[in-house]
């Protein structure tokens, strides 16, 4: 599903280059779940940014389901992204103005799904993430684990082929961090194929596979199953 060969990317200012991948390798299979892991600064973060389509890299070649995406402008990139990858975030990243069953249904408004189908796919998935009494919350009145089904909710509703995962359980503590990891795993037995950023050695254990990062390349790969 994803394949990237001798990535790079580079920031620069006046003063400073900064190296933030360095000529990068790896596969990622079709219902994989993969976590990548690293200390601060080693280039996870611009690594998942590429994955997900919101930067692109300044040199080597991303395949994305066999297509070369590394140099596709923006808007080809958001049309793939919209359609194709989910995103959960450490912080949640959920509209406050917005009640969780509007949250939920952003993503299908993007891609121009009918209301009626809309309000179906938002139940199943709130009933699936066991949210759905909350549906007419705003954000601000749920706590941090239920915030985090909601945005994993927003995620999946329109059954991407990706889902990435930026320190899911970040805000979370060890309770509602096991919910969130159990909810990917149940996600990835359906066939959904899962790339998450993460410090923690303990969410790791619940992927197939490590990739440990160090200075913009990978340096071991840990499989667990």
């Amino acid at each position: 599903m994803i394949k990237i060969k001798d990535l790079e990317k580079i920031y620069r200012t006046e003063e400073v280059e900064t190296v933030a991948l360095n000529k990068l390798s790896f596969e990622v299979k079709e219902g994989e779940f993969v976590a990548v892991m690293g200390p601060s600064g080693c280039g996870k973060s611009t690594l998942l940014n590429i994955l997900g389509m919101l930067d692109d890299p300044d040199a080597g070649s991303f395949l994305f389901n066999g297509v070369e995406v590394a140099h596709y402008n923006e808007r080809k990139r958001a049309d793939l992204r919209k359609h194709n990858i989910g995103f959960v975030f450490q912080s949640f990243n959920l509209i406050d103005e917005l009640t969780v069953f509007e949250n939920v249904e952003l993503p299908l408004i993007y891609t121009g799904v009918k209301a009626a189908d809309r309000k179906k796919r938002v139940e199943a998935v709130l009933d699936k993430v066991q949210i759905m009494h909350r549906r007419n919350h705003y954000p601000q009145q749920l706590s941090g684990g239920q915030q985090q089904r909601v945005a994993v909710a927003r995620a999946v509703v329109n059954n991407p082929k990706l889902i990435l995962a930026d320190e899911p359980t970040g805000n979370l503590d060890s309770s509602n961090g096991n919910e969130v990891m159990q909810m990917l795993t149940d996600l990835n037995e359906q066939g959904t194929t899962i790339v998450m950023v993460t410090h923690s050695e303990h969410d790791s254990r619940y992927s197939h596979r490590i990739i440990r990062m160090l200075d913009g390349q990978t340096v071991t790969e840990n499989i667990l199953v």
